[in-house]
């Protein structure tokens, strides 16, 4: 099959969410905190017995049938979830529309002439549109927030580490997390209490609403979220503007790319060298170039990190969250060249660079709509505060 395919398979009834073929099932445990709901994974994640794909039909046939399944799947099940299915992902999971040449792009079922966000297209249609209760996703540099912003459903990024990546095909270590859809505040908190270390969650103390993040946005995005920023202030009681990167968005985009894009051309390259697999333009193009990035700029880039963790950490002391959009753009439409694609991504980065430099935990909630669009609102709490943005959640979602 040749040739991107940015409406799929329209035909089918499951939003193109699943991989083509027979659905893959799996009974959860009888008892356990999920033992009502379904799940569907990312085709990044493992299944005892079954090929992860990673969205490439050269990785599929490259790579033998996982001996057991990623933890992540297992303590699902162990919870009484059901799996109902793989879901497709951009192909090896660099991308952040949804979009797939060799699986077609997901349908968004919240605004069908739209992309999903990626890489987790699929999980996210699966829950937006009513296929699952549950999805697992990851994130390196956005691929479970842009979704959950685009399809209006709850996704967290969580702390770096905070939830097993074992048997996740992971593709930049230092960025890479596993996460979590679910399309109700109240499943999102108890998907939360099964996946994330013990802990109480600790009342949030203040809201920094994130004025260089706003001003980063779309005037829609901006008016879209302005009610939902009052209304988040109101719950936490206390708020106040400020500026999280003082070298400027952009620059701080620019060391994301000089930190997570060599990693995942070292993750990719002997698989790319072996088997010569075939590759969208737009994915064999960011391996390559991510070869040839200046090293002096990736030294930058790795001194500039553990700065601007200490300055944000710092900031986020006495449990504080950061409030921001989720990205700076509405969901795009399906029919973006490749340039207009680039420049999605580069403008979304400004803004899903801020977590994944710092390792934080960042929930998007789906509180706002653009004329009938949904826009996601995030927070960023301290590191390991993810039960405390769980809780939020949960809270807003009640009132």
């Amino acid at each position: 099959m040749t040739g991107f395919r940015p409406d799929g398979d329209l035909a089918r009834d499951d939003f193109g969410a699943f991989l083509p073929g027979p659905r893959l099932r799996i009974g959860g445990a009888s008892s356990g905190a999920l033992v009502d709901l379904t799940f569907a994974a990312k085709d990044l994640f493992d299944v005892a017995g079954c090929v992860s794909g990673c969205g490439n039909p050269d990785w599929a046939a490259s790579h033998a049938p996982a001996t057991r399944s990623a933890v992540v799947v297992a303590q699902l099940l162990a919870a009484g979830a059901s799996l109902i299915g793989k879901t497709v992902t951009d192909e090896i999971s660099l991308g952040l529309l949804g979009r797939n040449r060799y699986f077609g792009a997901p349908i968004n079922p919240r605004a069908p002439d739209r992309y999903t966000g990626g890489s987790s297209s699929g999980s996210a249609a699966a829950v937006a549109g009513g296929f699952s209760e549950i999805a697992l996703g990851s994130d390196s540099g956005g691929s479970m927030r842009v979704p959950a912003s685009f399809c209006g459903i709850y996704g967290i990024r969580p702390t770096h580490g905070a939830i097993s990546v074992e048997g996740l095909m992971t593709q930049s270590p230092s960025f890479d997390t596993a996460g979590f859809f679910a399309g109700t505040c109240e499943i999102f908190a108890r998907v939360g209490d099964v996946l994330l270390p013990p802990g109480e969650a600790a009342k949030i103390e203040e809201l920094l609403i994130a004025d260089d993040a706003f001003a980063a946005a779309d005037p829609e995005v901006r008016e879209a979220l302005r009610p939902a920023v009052e209304r988040v202030t109101r719950v936490v009681g206390a708020g106040r503007a400020i500026v999280v990167a003082e070298e400027g968005l952009r620059a701080w985009n620019a060391h994301h790319v000089h930190l997570q894009h060599p990693e995942f051309a070292e993750t990719f390259a002997r698989w790319v060298d072996a088997v010569d697999p075939r590759l969208s333009y737009d994915v064999a193009a960011a391996i390559a170039n991510a070869h040839r990035l200046p090293a002096e700029a990736c030294r930058d880039a790795q001194a500039f990190r553990p700065k601007v963790r200490a300055r944000i950490d710092a900031l986020l002391a006495g449990r504080r969250v950061i409030c921001l959009p989720t990205t700076p753009i509405l969901p795009p439409m399906r029919d973006l060249t490749l340039a207009e694609t680039a420049a999605a991504g580069e403008r979304i980065v400004d803004l899903t660079c801020i977590a994944g430099l710092t390792g934080l935990p960042q929930v998007s909630l789906p509180l706002a709509e653009f004329e009938g669009l949904p826009v996601g609102l995030s927070l960023v709490g301290w590191r390991g505060g993810d039960r405390a943005l769980l809780a939020l959640a949960e809270r807003l979602g009640r009132t």
